[in-house]
């Protein structure tokens, strides 16, 4: 069975996507998620302007008021009910909080305890959107479509994780750890266009999210804060804050647990700027210092362990060679361009930044890039160079 793949241009999109299968040009089954936000509002727009009826899910994690999320699930599905009445759509609610509570929460929580800074965005998209939802539901659709920026780009019988054009708004590194199986299923449909564009086709459509404020939040929480999250799954535990260069106790913390290497904001201490340089997970210790360089801010080398590979089956790194990337490890800032050796156990990456890069943490996602900085080749959890 073959598939064809056509691209139609409009006023509204750089370019869209018909999808049809075989020589009678059935249309394949296209489940979409939909959150309520203006993102995946725009997504079934334009799928349904092509004539695309996809099958609307809702993914819900929290009970609403239940402590673990901001109370707009109802809104949420409100507006994911409208849209699919005004576009004529099935719609329905998939329940995986027992399924998020155990997997994301889990994983977030014991890595925290061991000091390290976990990634709850990244294991709830692997975990969550495109595995328990695929395990439930997905699987008897041909592809997921989802409102993440990003491109899953088909050549050559692969499909390659591609950076989208917003570079503010780019979402491949939340898409990092997922299988080989799992992007080549994915579409991504409004990951070549910019926010500006999908908040204009929002409004000009007359969605009922247009005008909705862009989540903060953890993966599905809303505008749930990071450390409202980590103190329902862990609590709290006061512990001392020390300067490491003299010794001397500064000020109390809430658990360290609350805090990341080359932190500077909230911390609470007055003659500042303070940075966390260290944490002592055996005494609830967290240390600061005010010296950036000196006291460990900033780095110029990391190890990204246990690489996952979006597209390719292997490293496609070689020993003994030095290759020119582009690399990012956290989602805020913009990718930077480094130099890639392979470990000497052959399976290990070793990175080198010719910038220094603040605050590497142990546990964030490494995630590495072509030299262009367009196709993503997958990530890995972070360890520092001795």
């Amino acid at each position: 069975m073959s598939i064809y793949i056509f691209i139609v241009t409009s006023s509204y999109f750089s370019h869209k996507f018909l999808i049809f299968v075989g020589n009678n040009k059935e249309r394949m089954n296209i489940a979409t998620l939909i959150s309520g936000g203006v993102d995946s509002s725009v997504v079934v727009h334009q799928l349904c302007e092509q004539g695309i009826k996809p099958d609307l899910f809702y993914i819900q994690i929290g009970g609403g008021c239940d402590g673990l999320s901001d109370c707009s699930m109802d809104d949420d599905i409100m507006i994911s009910t409208m849209i699919a009445k005004k576009y004529g759509l099935q719609f329905d609610v998939v329940n995986l909080h027992k399924e998020y509570w155990e997997n994301v929460v889990g994983y977030a929580k014991e890595k925290v305890m061991r000091g390290l800074t976990p990634n709850p965005d990244v294991m709830c998209n692997k975990l969550i959107k495109f595995g328990m939802f695929e395990e439930r539901v997905g699987y008897q659709y041909d592809f997921t479509a989802t409102g993440h920026y990003a491109r899953a780009v088909r050549e050559g019988g692969l499909t390659w994780l591609c950076t989208a054009p917003d570079p503010v708004k780019d979402q491949t590194d939340f898409l990092s750890q997922l299988s080989q199986k799992q992007i080549a299923k994915s579409m991504f449909p409004i990951g070549d266009l910019m926010k500006s564009e999908v908040r204009r086709i929002a409004q000009e459509s007359r969605l009922p999210s247009a005008y909705r404020k862009d989540s903060q939040g953890i993966c599905f929480l809303g505008k749930f804060k990071y450390n409202d999250f980590l103190k329902n799954i862990v609590g709290e535990k006061e512990g001392n804050i020390v300067d490491r260069e003299s010794g001397k106790i500064l000020g109390k913390h809430n658990g360290f647990w609350y805090h990341t290497i080359g932190q500077r904001k909230g911390l609470g201490l007055s003659g500042g700027p303070w940075f966390v340089v260290d944490k002592d997970i055996d005494e609830n210790v967290v240390y600061v210092s005010r010296c950036e360089q000196k006291g460990g801010i900033y780095g110029n080398n990391f190890t990204v362990t246990a690489f996952n590979h979006l597209t390719l089956s292997e490293h496609p790194w070689k020993a003994g060679e030095v290759y020119d990337i582009k690399f990012k490890i956290r989602h805020t800032e913009m990718l930077k361009s480094g130099k890639l050796r392979l470990a000497d156990n052959g399976i290990d990456l070793n990175v080198e930044s010719p910038e220094p890069i603040q605050g590497i943490a142990p546990g964030q996602f490494g995630v590495i890039y072509d030299q262009e900085g367009n196709k993503c080749y997958g990530s890995g959890e972070i360890r520092l160079q001795l």
